[in-house]
């Protein structure tokens, strides 16, 4: 019975990760956690054109400025990735 609810819990962890790609796994550094958050509050700021206009009308920016900044923002949303120490 045991092996069953194992089997069927992995089952449904899978397919949350394969739904959700921001979901996570086990060897997911925090720098790449915190990527994933900033690049997708980014995204949807972007994608939701009422979220835009009142950043644009906060800063005192045009719509496109501010449109162009967020994507430009999406590359590198949390500075230079941190070195690896490989010793």
């Amino acid at each position: 019975m045991s092996s069953e609810l194992r089997y069927t819990a992995n089952t449904q962890l899978e397919h949350l990760h394969a739904r959700y790609t921001g979901t996570g796994h086990a060897d997911l550094t925090k720098y790449d956690w915190l990527t994933h958050q900033h690049r997708d509050t980014l995204a949807s700021i972007v994608g939701h054109p009422t979220l835009t206009s009142y950043l644009a009308i906060a800063d005192g920016e045009a719509l496109g400025r501010v449109k162009f900044e967020m994507t430009e923002r999406m590359l590198q949303p949390c500075g230079p990735p941190p070195r690896k120490d490989d010793d």
